[in-house]
């Protein structure tokens, strides 16, 4: 006779085992349930709750019931995939963040006008309203099964499962290998759309045969997926790619694949970054520091890249000796702290590095500046005291919240990221570390979730996720707390006791890559940067020829004073002129014609505001002043 407990002190007896879906129903809990969690374990509403458990609802629009709505998704597009296309064997279709995919060996060729096919035959096999259910076969008995199916690719996944029995699901003559848990049926899967075709490896491996994946996503309302929709064609119409282009900002050749060409434009962008950048941790107590791109091998063996990270690492030869190129600055910031003996009265010692890192990525996941394989990473090190650890952590934070929120206006959330499966070092001392970066964020008032395993193999870590104006979320800045790298270089200060000490050693980003944060800033101000940023601040169009003169004039005075200016004296109608400022979203307009140069004035265009009339240079000057300027962290003030 087990004995049920649910949310809220809800209690059930049952004289025999009952499926999750009526223990819910009694409670009157399964309106809304797409899955059960059993004593901690999501089961289908149509398990059997054997034993006494506590049993809680899981909602189909939940971030849980999502994952679950949309990975039986994945398996009702390979179920239409193979009516389709018979003889397509499945490789494996899991979701992911905002959707899902399948990789699949189809029979045929694929391509995004085939999509709106399989959709149909997806709401067909919906409206079929097939019972979806859970099998548990002997292993042997799921071998011949998919032997029998010629579905190689999860033969090949069985045989590596060593569990006695293997979990399947079966929809009418659809039979997948899956742990689950999945909707009952197929009529419940109805707000959906595919999004896009891809190659993919057979497990991501490049020796292995190319896969078919298609993508797609799905939603437990049609106004959820809708408003999805939108904003995937929100993100292709900012596609950072699509306007490095247009706006002339970068662009990616065939020579270097993967290492991004900046063109003028786009460098000015990157310089105004830099420059903020500088500004900022000069006042912060920052001390710059330049490490080189190649260092020998034996640093990186010692440092544990050489372990944890050698498949993504470049590597040389010099004068018969192995050399690496760089993945990471901290090895040769650490050379830098030990360069000569320090004092306890230096710490703490914020060393800043604007390094370039080379990191070996595979051709298929590059992508403009938000995968690439050489970027500047905005690193700094930190040199403590013990005591120290926990007010660095939150100075660190408070520059964070500074330039992601106060200057960008970018919100963003905190994740504490613990020990990995893969780590470095003694497990006591990650415990130390783990609860000083809590303790720091406690302290600075933070609201944070924990993440599990996924710091980085020599520490913990404080993980920034900022989230752009269409609510994507990009992770950049980090905080990392390191007591090993310490140890493995022998670093040392001398303390007030005149002996030797172990520092405490504090990675950090903000940016976390210069081009990946100018690939983030492309995409959120969709190329309308700010006017400090704008590659071009003021456009001055004059009307005719005869009107260049003045001009030049406007523009040699702009320049003057710092300003970023261009004028268009092309021999084309003012109309073109004024749409193609308008189209390269330059802050600022300035159109000159008979009347102006008779009264000497300016008509000035806003981007934003349009037409804000005549007025004489020094009250467009005083216009410009009023403009924002981090760099010098008050609003614009040049001057003549």
């Amino acid at each position: 006779m087990p004995n049920y407990s649910g949310p809220e002190g809800l209690e059930l007896n049952s004289p025999e085992p009952l499926k999750a879906r009526e223990i819910l129903s009694r409670w009157g809990l399964s309106e809304g349930s797409i899955a059960a969690v059993a004593d901690g374990t999501r089961v289908d509403l149509a398990a059997v709750v054997e034993t006494d458990s506590r049993v809680e609802p899981v909602l189909s629009s939940s971030p849980e019931g999502l994952k679950i709505l949309r990975h039986s998704t994945s398996h009702l597009m390979a179920q239409a995939v193979q009516r389709l296309f018979p003889g397509t064997r499945l490789g494996i279709g899991p979701s992911i963040q905002d959707g899902f995919y399948y990789d699949m060996e189809i029979a045929g060729q694929v391509t995004e006008e085939d999509l709106p096919r399989i959709e149909e035959e997806m709401r067909k096999i919906s409206s079929e309203d097939i019972p979806v259910e859970r099998l548990l076969l002997p292993r042997e008995e799921a071998l011949k099964l998919f032997r029998e199916k010629d579905a190689v690719y999860k033969v090949e996944l069985v045989s590596e499962i060593p569990d006695e029995f293997i979990s399947l699901y079966r929809q009418g003559d659809f039979v997948d290998l899956c742990r689950g848990p999945h909707v009952t049926s197929t009529s419940q899967l109805k707000h959906f759309k595919l999004l896009s075709v891809a190659g993919a490896y057979w497990r991501g491996d490049e020796k292995n045969i190319m896969l078919t994946r298609i993508y797609g996503t799905a939603f437990d309302t049609a106004e959820a997926l809708d408003d999805h929709i939108n904003r995937i064609e929100e993100a292709k119409r900012r596609d950072h790619r699509k306007l490095g282009r247009e706006l002339d900002l970068f662009s990616i050749q065939e020579e270097g694949p993967g290492f991004p060409f900046f063109h003028p434009k786009g460098m000015v962008i990157m310089n105004r970054l830099v420059d903020f950048w500088r500004a900022e941790h000069s006042q912060r107590g920052y001390s710059e520091i330049r490490t080189p791109l190649i260092l020998d091998q034996d640093l990186w063996i010692r440092s544990g890249h050489w372990d944890h990270y050698r498949e993504n690492m470049y590597f040389t030869e010099i004068d018969e000796r192995p050399f690496a190129v760089k993945p990471m600055n901290c090895p040769g910031g650490i050379l830098v702290y030990k360069s000569r003996i320090r004092s306890y009265r230096e710490l703490p010692m914020r060393i800043a590095e604007l390094g370039t890192v080379h990191r070996h990525e595979r051709s298929g996941v590059l992508h403009g500046l938000m995968r690439v394989r050489s970027f500047t990473q905005d690193d700094a090190h930190l040199y403590v005291t013990p005591e120290q650890i926990k007010q660095e952590i939150i100075g660190i934070m408070d520059l964070v919240r500074f330039i992601y929120r106060d200057v960008f206006g970018f919100p963003y959330r905190v994740e504490l990221s613990t020990r990995p499966e893969k780590a470095m070092g003694d497990p006591v001392m990650w415990e130390k570390a783990e609860k000083a970066l809590q303790e720091a964020l406690e302290d600075f008032g933070a609201d944070f979730r924990v993440n599990p395993g996924d710091g980085a193999f020599y520490g913990p870590k404080i993980d920034f996720h900022l989230e752009d104006c269409i609510g994507r979320t990009w992770q950049c800045g980090t905080i990392q707390l390191d007591f090993q790298m310490p140890d493995k270089f022998d670093m040392t200060y001398i303390g007030p006791d005149g002996n030797e000490h172990r520092p405490v050693m504090l990675h950090r980003t903000v940016f976390g890559s210069l081009e990946r944060f100018m690939g983030i800033l492309i995409e959120h101000y969709a190329g309308a940067f700010p006017f400090w940023l704008a590659p071009v601040q003021v456009r001055i169009v004059p009307v005719k020829g005869e009107h260049i003169p003045y001009a030049a004039e406007v523009e040699s005075r702009l320049k003057e004073i710092g300003l970023r200016v261009e004028k268009d004296t092309r021999d084309e109608k003012l109309g073109k002129k004024i749409r193609d400022a308008q189209v390269e979203k330059i802050p600022f307009m300035v159109v000159l014609g008979s009347r102006e140069v008779e009264n000497g004035t300016l008509s000035v265009r806003d981007r934003s505001e349009g037409d804000l009339g005549a007025m004489d240079l020094s009250g467009f000057e005083e216009l410009l002043r009023r403009q924002p300027d981090p760099v010098s962290g008050r609003p614009h003030t040049c001057t003549r």
